[in-house]
């Protein structure tokens, strides 16, 4: 019986650190202002090339190059690294008059692979920065100079905020899932910027001096391959930053589609926890390095969702004990847990999603954390390790 509580008494503890570091990181975002937008011009716009994977993205390839090209100049340049495609991605992104590098590789085949070609053509003629882009995302006016601006000036690798587009009837989970990706590529970023923080790589809107993309290999297909090269960037002295002014707009999947992509992107973050975060904390120490220890804080806390499943199951057990045993303290800790979670949640939502988001939308968290909960048994059973296209639905009108 001991035994049982001590272990409940633990796992209660444990549950402070990402909680902890969640809840701060929200704090932070709705108290502290956002920094004045910088004015572009007062740091001379460096050359810059785009790189953009694709894989069958005839859909919207055509739309993501006409919302790209009017912020480009004369000295830009935009390739697009058709990977493997069957579809007519080649001939419309070639009618837009961008570079387009046709890749076919039957093992080898993934963004990462995709990337590392296209790094090879931009070799023969480095550009200052170096952007990447998914092939269907929406750029926000005046991005491209934010992004290519700010990582001339602090040569650091810097990330856009990166959101997601809605369908034109979401469903109570869709509009949950909107406001779970707010939270992580938006709200929590923000918080950690506002202390001179790093944050984590999203996977599109990311800007790079060539000089220190040169240094590491995006050659590969895991599913997290934006996380594994912030890990490497860190570790070789070259921490994110965020530029909440730049928005690049992506799209969320739908019905089979959203699973699909929830779990590549959930199994990789859990994955990268397993194997990389300890890496990170390991170094923090042996390099004395307070971004490094940011870094690996960050990295450690779990999908919300897979964080609160984890707090109720304990929670519970926590129930059972103090009833049969009559000790409360783990039960008393994992309450003002919760509290904190739920707190930071609706801060979050009221100061930066109440605008799209309703209130009554709210009610649907739960049924949104229990569709996920196959995703995480997944991971179990049979983790994704690679990363895998999702098959596109049709493109929002």
């Amino acid at each position: 019986m001991f035994l049982g509580s001590f272990t409940l008494f633990m796992l209660a503890i444990g549950l402070l650190a990402p909680i902890f570091v969640f809840v701060v990181e929200c704090g932070l975002a709705v108290v502290k202002p956002a920094e004045k937008k910088p004015n572009p011009e007062k740091t001379q716009r460096p050359t810059l090339a785009i790189l953009i994977p694709a894989h069958n993205e005839a859909l919207v390839i055509g739309d993501t190059l006409a919302a790209l090209l009017p912020q480009l100049t004369p000295k830009d340049e935009i390739v697009v690294i058709a990977d493997n495609c069957t579809d007519n991605t080649v001939a419309i992104a070639a009618n837009r008059g961008v570079q387009v590098l046709e890749r076919t590789d039957d093992t080898r085949r993934g963004k990462g692979y995709a990337l590392d070609y296209g790094m090879q053509y931009l070799n023969k003629n480095p550009p200052e920065v170096v952007i990447i882009l998914d092939a269907d995302c929406k750029v926000s006016a005046n991005t491209i100079t934010e992004i290519a601006c700010k990582v001339k000036k602090t040569q650091r690798p810097v990330q856009a905020t990166y959101l997601m587009e809605q369908s034109l009837n979401p469903t109570a989970k869709d509009t949950i899932s909107r406001l779970a990706l707010l939270i992580k590529n938006f709200v929590r970023p923000l918080g950690l910027a506002s202390l001179g923080l790093p944050c984590l790589l999203t996977g599109s809107g990311m800007g790079f001096p060539w000089t220190v993309l040169a240094q590491v290999s995006l050659a590969g297909n895991k599913t997290a391959d934006d996380m594994q090269l912030t890990v490497d960037l860190a570790l070789a002295g070259f921490c994110p930053i965020y530029c909440h002014q730049a928005r690049v707009i992506g799209r969320l999947m739908e019905n089979q589609a959203a699973i699909s992509q929830r779990k590549r992107w959930e199994h990789g973050h859990l994955e990268m926890i397993l194997t990389h975060s300890w890496v990170l904390f390991k170094q923090a120490f042996v390099q004395r390095r307070l971004d490094l220890l940011a870094l690996a804080l960050e990295l450690f806390v779990p999908p919300l969702s897979l964080l609160v499943l984890f707090w109720l199951t304990v929670s519970l057990a926590g129930l059972g004990v103090a009833m049969v045993e009559n000790i409360w303290i783990p039960l008393w800790i994992l309450g003002i847990e919760g509290l904190l979670i739920v707190s930071a949640v609706l801060l979050a939502w009221a100061k930066f999603g109440r605008d799209h988001i309703s209130a009554k939308n709210l009610l649907a968290i739960p049924m949104y954390i229990f569709w996920k909960i196959p995703i995480y048994l997944g991971f179990i059973l049979k983790p994704q390790t690679q990363w895998l296209t999702t098959e596109r639905d049709e493109p929002l009108s």
